[in-house]
């Protein structure tokens, strides 16, 4: 078997599953053109998936996706499904709608892609810090709302969650997850919590359903400065304007991460294309090694090494990971007992 590793195009990865790929159901968050979610999608139309389920709050943004779709692979099968994973009634009507597709009876793979990063202060329509609200909440809900549809797949159905090495900005703020109504808010390392939620959750699932065939999977996928994600950050100064690289760096060198200094920082900023950072996804769905490593988070087409890589405790804390499933039950309003 071939060893992957950064660089590497989902393209590539794809090709090579190629025979997993195939009469598989995928349900994909975050497939905008030009995402990583939307690379992911269309490297695995070309490999013969029965349905690609794609979801996201836009249906313009989803119907131009499919459009992209289908002129490079016309017989390819797709879905839409609309959903605001800042909204909990959104989300619980959009896994209702799931449930009522009585020609879809499984789903093999979830791939929770969508998020927001580093985003102006604001509290979701249930009251939850929107960075947590729509990188965690609403895919913890919609996964398991139609779990039983991945548990009726044959083999080893998967659940990814992308999250980002910029889990080391922030462990769960369990005292003020919402900061303070704003008071204590800032916008790095609320996405830092949120990320770890997303490490959290496949752990979590991991350790729940791994004995009923469940595998669950954390992604990094680098840094993308191209896509939807950053397009409302100043990567590059303007006049007096601090960018975002700059704020960042900022922030780790007063949390006193090792990246804020010296030149580790240079080599943690450099951007991969949306094609690369589609890659681990890729690896994360349809690695038949990683099912030794169910719950674990993985980056440049490999598990992380917690020695080696950004990969900080609170990311891999079963604690921790059962903290977060029953504070995410309670903001929720939903039990989910397995």
């Amino acid at each position: 078997m071939p060893r992957f590793q950064e660089g590497n195009t989902a393209a590539e990865l794809a090709a090579h599953h190629s025979p997993s790929i195939t009469g598989k159901i995928i349900l994909t968050t975050g497939v905008t053109p030009g995402s990583i979610g939307a690379r992911y999608i269309e490297a695995l139309a070309a490999h013969a998936p029965k349905l690609l389920i794609l979801a996201g709050r836009s249906l313009p943004k989803l119907n131009k996706q499919v459009e992209v779709l289908a002129q490079a692979h016309p017989d390819v099968e797709t879905r839409l499904l609309q959903v605001d994973l800042s909204s909990i009634d959104s989300v619980t009507k959009a896994a209702a709608q799931v449930y009522s597709w009585t020609d879809v009876p499984i789903i093999d793979i979830v791939v929770n892609c969508a998020g927001i990063m580093a985003v102006p202060y604001a509290l979701s329509v249930d009251g939850i810090e929107m960075q947590l609200a729509a990188n965690h909440i609403g895919h913890f809900l919609l996964t398991n709302s139609i779990m039983p549809k991945l548990l009726a797949a044959e083999g080893t159905p998967r659940v990814i969650n992308v999250s980002s090495n910029g889990h080391r900005l922030s462990a769960m703020r369990w005292g003020d997850i919402s900061f303070d109504g704003g008071r204590t808010y800032d916008p790095w390392v609320a996405y830092g919590q949120s990320k770890t939620a997303n490490m959290l959750f496949s752990l979590a699932l991991a350790k729940k359903l791994g004995n009923r065939g469940l595998l669950s999977f954390s992604v990094h996928p680098g840094l993308i400065t191209t896509t939807g994600l950053a397009t409302h950050l100043a990567w590059v100064a303007e006049g007096e304007e601090e960018d975002a690289m700059t704020t960042l760096l900022k922030k780790d060198q007063e949390l006193g991460n090792e990246v804020g200094f010296g030149d580790a920082w240079s080599k943690l900023v450099v951007p991969v294309s949306s094609e690369a950072g589609a890659a681990t996804q890729m690896y994360a769905s349809f690695d038949p090694e990683l099912k030794a490593h169910n719950g674990a988070y993985l980056e440049k087409c490999r598990p992380s090494d917690p020695m080696k890589d950004i990969f900080r405790p609170w990311g891999r804390d079963e604690y921790e990971a059962e903290m977060l499933w029953a504070l995410s039950e309670k903001l929720t309003g939903r039990k989910f007992d397995y």
